[in-house]
């Protein structure tokens, strides 16, 4: 069966649920990385933020598939933004490895990445405490749950995402009852 022939394949409920799972995973996931820095206190670092990046494109790009999914849209376009969806996520499971490398050791992070943080912003010269401020270093994981970092985490799930998106692109579809 050739590409061509799969795109053609109509779609059908695999993809709305795919599409409503990896919208409401991936933000969530992107979600608990803001609710971890703007109500934890957590600063993330340079590659911390690169991270979410991939999210920030895919979440959008999850509404318009659940969309069109559900509303039977034309199956090209519906797949073809699953599977966008599918890539974007491997990206995101590099860098999530990628940063997880480097705060194991196993490979130097930026140049711009070995600050260390740190910040009251609470003196009364709000301006002056932001240039105080500086992202902590990318080679130290702001915290480790079950021994993997934010960033290993991060890895994990994008990989998910990943397995999920590329394999609703090209599954039957069924139908809807």
């Amino acid at each position: 069966m050739s590409m061509l022939d799969l795109a053609r394949r109509p779609t059908g409920f695999r993809q709305v649920l795919a599409s409503s799972f990896l919208l409401i995973g991936m933000t969530i996931t992107v979600g608990s990385a803001l609710l971890f820095q703007y109500v934890g206190g957590y600063i993330p670092c340079a590659l911390c933020l690169k991270e979410r990046l991939p999210y920030y494109v895919a979440v959008p790009i999850a509404l318009v598939a659940f969309v069109l999914a559900a509303g039977r849209a034309p199956a090209p376009i519906t797949r073809g933004l699953i599977l966008l969806i599918g890539v974007i996520m491997l990206i995101s499971v590099a860098l999530g490895v990628y940063h997880a490398g480097v705060e194991w050791h196993f490979w130097p992070g930026p140049t711009g990445c070995s600050q260390v943080g740190g910040g009251d912003l609470s003196s009364g010269n709000l301006l002056a405490d932001i240039d105080a401020v500086h992202p902590p270093s990318c080679d130290a994981a702001a915290g480790r749950f079950i021994g993997i970092s934010f960033a290993g985490w991060n890895a994990i799930v994008s990989a998910l995402f990943a397995a999920i998106g590329l394999r609703s692109a090209f599954a039957k579809a069924d139908r809807f009852s």
